[in-house]
C-alpha cells in the first residue's frame, strides 16, 4: 500500500468485522503497540492485545468476540527522548486518532503530562474511544449554500444554553439547533448556512484549571473525528438528524475544523494521541528537535506528511458521508499548506482537497493566517476556497469609528478585487465582528477590551479593536448614548449587507448581545458567553431580517462578481457608480478626502422593472440630504429604513445611517421626484 496516496483506501481505527473487531493505526517509530480493552464503564482494562507490524507503518490486530460499543485504547512504546521528538511511554493511554466516538469529554490533569515513569497508568484520566458502527453513507447531494450567502457562526453550547424553548436536557446541543424555535429564527434572519464552531472533543489549556475555566469555544481538539460528548451526546448520529433538519429547511450546514495544531500543546502538554503514538510524524520540528510552533498553541501539525494528509482528508469524507455536511471552515489554514519551506497553495493537501470526488464541490472556507513567518495570505488560497477578509473588517470599523476613508470603504463594498485579484468573482468572507474578539454590539459601546475575567491581567485578546463607545465606557442607562449606539449598530450591520461576496454574522449580533467588552471570551463556558434570548433587541433583530430580506430579492447585493464601473453583457448602464451626496461622480479629491464621510453607491440591479438600487451612506452624525439622478419615466423609492424621507430633489438620510432605494419605472410614464 501507498500511504503517499492522500486516497490510500486503508482503513484506521476501529472496524467490526465477522465475529469481532479489527484495530489499526500508524506510527512510524514506535518498537511496539497495544489496544487496551476496557470494561463497559471504561474503567477497568480487561485485555491488552499487541498489535502485529505491517508494511508502512501500519499495526494492527483482530480481537474476537468484541463488537459495537467497546471501549478501547492504544498504547506505544519506543525510545524516550522528548528533546528527538520521541515521547514513547506505555504507562499513557492513547486515544485512537480515528475513534468515532469517546465515552466522556477530555479532562485536564498534570499527570497526562508526566513524564515516562514519574506519572503513573493515565487510563483512569483518559476517555475511552467506543467502537462505533457507522451508518450507511447518505446520497451525495449538492451544498444547499451558494457563495454570496449568509453565514451565521453558531458556539453551539452557548447559542442555546439559556433558549426558553429548548428542552433542558438539550440546551447547548447540537441537537437543539433542529428545534422548531431555532430553525423559525435562523429562517427569519435569511440564513443560509450555519457554521458551528468546532464540535469535535476537546481538551481545556492546562492554564485554565487553576483559574476555575474551562474552554468554551472548542478549538483546542485532541482528535479529529469523535464529536465532543458535551455538545452531541448521540455523536455522529445526533449531527446526521440535526443537518437533515436544517437541510429539510433549505439552511446548510458548515462544520468549523481545526487542523493546525492538536490539545498536545507545547513539550510541556499531555500525551494524549499523536504525541504518544509518533511525534515527529505528526507534529513539525524544527532542526534542532523542538516543536515548530505557527499556531501559537506549541504545536503545529505535519500537514505535509502523508498520514497526517489522509487522517485529515479521511475525516473531511466522514462528516460528507455520514452527516451530510455542505462543507468546513478551516482555522488557520495557512498551516495546511505548509512545509519546511513555507506556504504552498498547491500544496498536497490543499491540492487533494480541490480534487477529492467527495469534497471538491463542498464549500471550503480558509482562515488565510498563521503566525508563523509569512503566515498572513488572505488572497493566496486557489478558488473554491472562499476566504476570510479581516480587511473589510477593519477598513469598515474604521470608517464608522471615523478615521476610515471612503476609498477603503468602497474598495471592500465592491468585493475587494485588490486582494482577491486575477478572477472575475470575489472569494471573500465579509464579517464585521467574529467569536474571537468584540460583539457587534461592544463594538460601539467599548473604546477597549475587557479582559479582566480571563484571568490574565487583560494582558490576553488584541488590544486595537477599531471599537468606540459612544461617549461612556460600557454600559450606561443614558438615553442619547444608547439612541447612537441604535444608529451604529444598524449603519454597521446595513454596510455588511450591502457589500459584495458572501457574508458572514456571528449568532447574537443580530440582536445585540454583549460579552461585556470581553474580547478573548474563549475560556466563559458561562453567562458572559451564553446568548441572553430573554434580552434580545427584537427592533435590531428586525432590522436584520429586512436587511436579509432585501439582499435575497435584489441580486445586485448577493452578487459574488467584482464591482468594476462598466456595463455587463446585454445591460445599458454601468454595474456601479460611487457618487457624492449631490448626485455627481466623485473625483479624486473627493476619494482622497480623509474627513468625508458620505457616499453613494448606485448599482445596476439587474431586473426588469428595477433599474438601480442606490445604497446611500451618511457616516456624518447630522442629517444628510442625497440627491439622486433623475430620469424620465422612473422614480426612486425608499426600501430601507422607513425613517427616511423624501424632500425636494432627494432623500434626508438622519445621521449615522445606511439607506437603500431603488429606482422603479413609472407606471404612469411621468418624471418624479425621489420619494
Amino acid at each position: 500500500m501507498d500511504l503517499g496516496d492522500p486516497n490510500c483506501a486503508l482503513r484506521f481505527g476501529a472496524e467490526v468485522d465477522r465475529g469481532g473487531v479489527r484495530f489499526s493505526v500508524w506510527s512510524g517509530a514506535a518498537s511496539r503497540l497495544w489496544v487496551s480493552i476496557f470494561d463497559a464503564q471504561g474503567q477497568c482494562e480487561l485485555e491488552r492485545v499487541a498489535l502485529e507490524r505491517q508494511d508502512d507503518g501500519v499495526h494492527s490486530a483482530f480481537v474476537p468476540g468484541l463488537g459495537p460499543g467497546a471501549r478501547y485504547g492504544y498504547r506505544a512504546d519506543g525510545d524516550y527522548a522528548p528533546e528527538r521528538g520521541l515521547w514513547f511511554d506505555p504507562d499513557k493511554l492513547l486515544m485512537d486518532p480515528y475513534a468515532r466516538a469517546i465515552d466522556r469529554p477530555y479532562r485536564f490533569d498534570p499527570r497526562l503530562a508526566a513524564r515516562r515513569g514519574e506519572g503513573g497508568d493515565t487510563a483512569q484520566l483518559m476517555p475511552k474511544a467506543i467502537v462505533t458502527e457507522l451508518p450507511a453513507p447518505l446520497e451525495l447531494q449538492p451544498p444547499l449554500f451558494r457563495p454570496g450567502g449568509l453565514i451565521y457562526e453558531v458556539p453551539v453550547r452557548a447559542f442555546t444554553k439559556l433558549h426558553p424553548d429548548i428542552p433542558e436536557a438539550q440546551c447547548g446541543t447540537v441537537r437543539a439547533l433542529a428545534h422548531p424555535s431555532i430553525i423559525a429564527h435562523l429562517k427569519k434572519i435569511g440564513v443560509s448556512v450555519v457554521e458551528l464552531m468546532p464540535v469535535t472533543a476537546w481538551i481545556d489549556e492546562r492554564h485554565l484549571p487553576p483559574l476555575g475555566l474551562q474552554n468554551a469555544w472548542g478549538y483546542n481538539p485532541v482528535t479529529f473525528m469523535a464529536l465532543d460528548p458535551r455538545l452531541a451526546p448521540g455523536g455522529i448520529f445526533e449531527l446526521r438528524e440535526t443537518v437533515a433538519a436544517l437541510r429539510a429547511a433549505g439552511i446548510g450546514v458548515i462544520l468549523d475544523l481545526v487542523f493546525n495544531h492538536s490539545g498536545e500543546s507545547d513539550e510541556l502538554g499531555p500525551t494524549l494521541s499523536l504525541r504518544g503514538l509518533d511525534a515527529r510524524a505528526y507534529y513539525r520540528h524544527a532542526e534542532d528537535g523542538r516543536l515548530v510552533n505557527d499556531t501559537g498553541t506549541g504545536n503545529t501539525l505535519a500537514c505535509d506528511h502523508p498520514i497526517v494528509q489522509k487522517m485529515i482528508l479521511d475525516a473531511l469524507r466522514h462528516f460528507v458521508r455520514y452527516a451530510g455536511v455542505d462543507g468546513f471552515r478551516f482555522d488557520l489554514a495557512t498551516v495546511l499548506g505548509r512545509a519546511a519551506s513555507g506556504f504552498d497553495a498547491d500544496a498536497p493537501l490543499l491540492a487533494a482537497m480541490r480534487s477529492d470526488p467527495e469534497l471538491a464541490h463542498r464549500v471550503m472556507i480558509a482562515e488565510p493566517w498563521d503566525i508563523g513567518p509569512g503566515g498572513y495570505r488572505l488572497g493566496g488560497f486557489r478558488p473554491p476556497f472562499l476566504e476570510w477578509n479581516d480587511r473589510l473588517r477593519d477598513d469598515v470599523r474604521r470608517f464608522w469609528r471615523g478615521d476610515g476613508g471612503i476609498g477603503a470603504l468602497a474598495t471592500r463594498l465592491a468585493g475587494s478585487s485588490d486582494v482577491f485579484s486575477g478572477a472575475a468573482q470575489t472569494r471573500s468572507v465579509n464579517f464585521i465582528a467574529a467569536h474571537d474578539g468584540m460583539t457587534l454590539a461592544d463594538l460601539v459601546a467599548y473604546e477597549r477590551k475587557h479582559n479582566a475575567a480571563n484571568g490574565e491581567d487583560n494582558r490576553d485578546g488584541h488590544d486595537e479593536n477599531f471599537s468606540w463607545n459612544n461617549g461612556v465606557e460600557g454600559e450606561t442607562g443614558d438615553a442619547e448614548v444608547k439612541e447612537r449606539r441604535e444608529r451604529d449598530l444598524r449603519a454597521l450591520l446595513s454596510t455588511l449587507f450591502a457589500s459584495r461576496g458572501t457574508i458572514m454574522l456571528t449568532a447574537g449580533d443580530e440582536f445585540g448581545r454583549t460579552q461585556h467588552g470581553n474580547n478573548n471570551a474563549f475560556a466563559q463556558d458561562n453567562e458572559i458567553s451564553w446568548l441572553d434570548w430573554k434580552a434580545r433587541d427584537i427592533g435590531l433583530e428586525s432590522h436584520v431580517a429586512a436587511l436579509a430580506a432585501l439582499r435575497k430579492v435584489v441580486p445586485a447585493l448577493r452578487s459574488v462578481d467584482f464591482l468594476t464601473g462598466q456595463a455587463l453583457p446585454g445591460r445599458q448602464v454601468a454595474d456601479v457608480e460611487w457618487l457624492s451626496e449631490a448626485g455627481r461622480p466623485l473625483d479624486t479629491m473627493d476619494w482622497t478626502d480623509t474627513a468625508r464621510r458620505r457616499l453613494a453607491m448606485l448599482l445596476d440591479a439587474d431586473g426588469e422593472e428595477r433599474v438601480h438600487l442606490a445604497v446611500l451612506i451618511n457616516g456624518d452624525r447630522g442629517a444628510t440630504v442625497f440627491e439622486l439622478p433623475l430620469r424620465k419615466g422612473f422614480y426612486w423609492r425608499v426600501l430601507l429604513p422607513a425613517e427616511v424621507q423624501s424632500v425636494d430633489g432627494g432623500l434626508l438620510l438622519p445621521g449615522r445611517s445606511v439607506a437603500f432605494a431603488e429606482e422603479v419605472a413609472d407606471a404612469k410614464g411621468s418624471e418624479r421626484q425621489a420619494r
